[in-house]
């Protein structure tokens, strides 16, 4: 992702986090973790994780292909994660910023477009992916069909 692109969006950080908090209002929670405030109290701890993994991409990650799960492609057996909200709420907010940063940009390249969308993307899986997974192998709902052999 260009450099440009990445510094509009820590431009944006506040308008992101604001949005993030929103979205999360509008879900439907399905266990007392997901409490929207809870949840939003996590928001500048991942998009620190975000911004840091972008500064790492750009060293490491340039022409290596790798495919990301889709969040909504993850095993939570019991679905009630409430990661999986938080990061849909945050891919969206995260997405939204981008455009709006790209629209901004006069002379910006359809390809480069693309690539700085794929590049958040697979940056907002890597991190929810990662956390997604460590709360899921907590979980006690999880433990249980274990025990009963039924995952």
């Amino acid at each position: 992702m260009q450099e440009g692109l990445i510094h509009a969006l820590r431009f944006r950080r506040a308008e992101i986090q604001n949005r993030w908090g929103d979205l999360l209002h509008v879900e439907a929670s399905r266990s007392p973790l997901a409490n929207p405030d809870v949840l939003a109290s996590m928001i500048n701890w991942t998009l620190d994780e975000i911004f840091r993994a972008f500064e790492v991409s750009g060293v490491n990650r340039r022409g290596r292909r790798q495919r990301s799960l889709l969040l909504t492609e993850l095993d939570c057996t019991c679905g009630r994660n409430p990661l999986l909200a938080y990061f849909a709420a945050g891919e969206q907010a995260l997405q939204e910023a981008l455009v709006l940063s790209q629209a901004s940009v006069a002379e910006l390249d359809p390809l480069e477009r693309d690539a700085s969308l794929a590049e958040l993307n697979r940056v907002l899986r890597d991190t929810g992916t990662r956390e997604i997974q460590a709360f899921c192998a907590v979980c006690q709902h999880r433990q249980a069909e274990l025990a009963d052999g039924s995952a």
